[in-house]
């Protein structure tokens, strides 16, 4: 399955959890590799925002009717000195700019997220710098 979408800016607040210990454990199991502290975005319109949508359901944030898609892969959320990290729900896949060369990756839907039609991507790798790409470029996601 893939979809496509476009290079966009976040908060630059992602960080702050992605580097967490916790996380980074299961991200190597996601990734076979820790991830990097960040997240890309990516805006999705048409035929890959309603398989984004399909994603969310099965990750359990919306309701509606399943289609097939990939395995869900649980990162469970944890408690550190009275600060709560929520869990999210990652599907591994791979990422290009041109389509010829993969880069390994997940999309990474956080249980409290009010993101509905950005997709919040991880890799071990700083994808802006190892696609390279910007804000605007299209990049194509296959999950696997």
């Amino acid at each position: 399955m893939d979809l496509r979408g476009y290079i966009a800016s976040g908060l630059g607040r992602a960080h702050v959890f992605m580097a967490q210990p916790h996380y980074q454990n299961q991200f190597k199991k996601v990734l076979n590799a820790g991830a990097w502290p960040g997240t890309l975005n990516l805006d999705l319109e048409g035929e890959s925002l309603e398989f984004y949508k399909n994603l969310r359901i099965i990750a359990g944030l919306d309701e509606g009717k399943i289609n097939l898609g990939p395995e869900p892969l649980r990162i469970h959320g944890f408690e550190r000195d009275g600060k709560s990290f929520g869990g999210a729900t990652a599907f591994r896949g791979e990422i290009s700019i041109n389509g010829k060369s993969w880069i390994t990756c997940a999309i990474l839907i956080p249980d409290l997220t009010r993101h509905t039609k950005i997709a919040e991507i991880i890799s071990g790798s700083f994808l802006r710098e190892i696609l390279p790409c910007s804000d605007g470029d299209e990049v194509q996601i296959r999950l696997s």
